[in-house]
């Protein structure tokens, strides 16, 4: 059975949350989590959550062993983008775009 969890509006880029999670693919969650744990990207913090998220998920709503799930599937899709702008030379102004990502991570016990 797959059971979903998403974090909406995280102030990281998608592009850098996506290094993070192809490292958890596939990896079964106890695996994931260690990795999470030590992974120097900041955006880790931000998958751990939503990777501890889905599996107390599993096992509270769905009555599935902690032990046996796995990472099934984990994708970031962009979420609202923050314009700002940056005063440069001669009066011009260039954009600062403060991306934002939606976090889902999807675990299973069925392989």
């Amino acid at each position: 059975m797959d059971v979903k969890a998403t974090a909406k509006t995280v102030r990281f880029t998608p592009r850098k949350v996506r290094l993070v999670l192809d490292t958890i693919r596939g990896k079964s969650v106890n695996e994931a989590l260690a990795i999470l744990k030590f992974e120097p990207n900041q955006a880790a913090t931000a998958v751990y959550k939503v990777v501890k998220s889905a599996a107390a998920n599993a096992t509270n709503n769905n009555q599935l062993d902690a032990d046996s799930l796995y990472v099934k599937e984990c994708y970031a899709n962009e979420g609202v983008v923050l314009k700002r702008f940056m005063p440069r030379a001669k009066g011009n102004a260039s954009p600062i775009m403060k991306r934002t990502s939606h976090i889902t991570v999807v675990v299973s016990d069925e392989r």
